[in-house]
């Protein structure tokens, strides 16, 4: 309803835009889950932010090597500092949707399931 709208579809901007669009374009739900949907290879992302910080999360997606915590291997995208700068904006605005209490999304694989 209008009037309690929980999607946080009002704070949409075309940073989040061009986010979402790099998200798709390089297929990251083929091995990540936003709001449980998506593959389960590696982490679920919905509150990444929260979890891990712009920082880390911009550090991962501009790094020119392969990323490998606990021996999976993310491919190294390379990003410019824009590309990874507008996936964060679309990781803080998916952030803030109202999960009605759930804290965080969990893949059933998570070995911190909880």
């Amino acid at each position: 309803m209008p009037k309690n709208d929980q999607t946080n579809y009002g704070k949409i901007d075309a940073q989040v835009v061009k986010g979402k669009e790099i998200w798709e374009s390089n297929n990251c739900m083929g091995c990540h889950t936003i709001l449980g949907e998506g593959a389960y290879y590696a982490p679920e992302l919905t509150k990444v932010i929260d979890r891990r910080g712009d920082a880390y999360v911009k550090a991962v997606l501009m790094s020119k090597e392969p990323w490998q915590p606990r021996g999976r291997k993310m491919v190294a995208y390379a990003m410019t500092e824009a590309q990874a700068e507008a996936v964060v904006a679309y990781f803080k605005w998916i952030g803030k949707i109202d999960l009605n209490g759930f804290d965080r999304i969990v893949s059933p694989l998570a070995k911190d399931k909880q």
